[in-house]
């Protein structure tokens, strides 16, 4: 997988902004983990996960794969239903173990 496989047409232009920065984070383990959970889930994402999203999106990588992986504990602030659903998107058949 090289990138989105969601259009942002129909998109607002914050949705648009959040699954683009979620596919260009830097580390292409996190652009993999945000940017495939962004494009299932942006267009039903309610406002206060859009905040919470935005919110990880300015983690650093090696702290957000570190509480994805359970290799670091996630703060307490951190630890939304957002995230947890971000996590448990995430499994260990997806594309970066592969």
């Amino acid at each position: 997988m090289s990138g989105t496989t969601r259009s942002s047409a129909g998109l607002d232009p914050r949705r648009r902004q959040i699954l683009y920065r979620a596919w260009h984070r830097g580390m292409r383990e996190m652009d993999l983990i945000m940017g495939r959970f962004a494009d299932a889930e942006i267009g039903e994402l309610s406002e206060e996960d859009l905040i919470d999203f935005e919110r990880l999106i300015e983690v650093t990588d090696r702290d957000l794969l570190g509480w994805i992986t359970g290799e670091i504990e996630t703060p307490s602030n951190y630890d939304t239903p957002l995230f947890r659903r971000l996590k448990a998107f995430h499994t260990h058949t997806s594309p970066i173990h592969g």
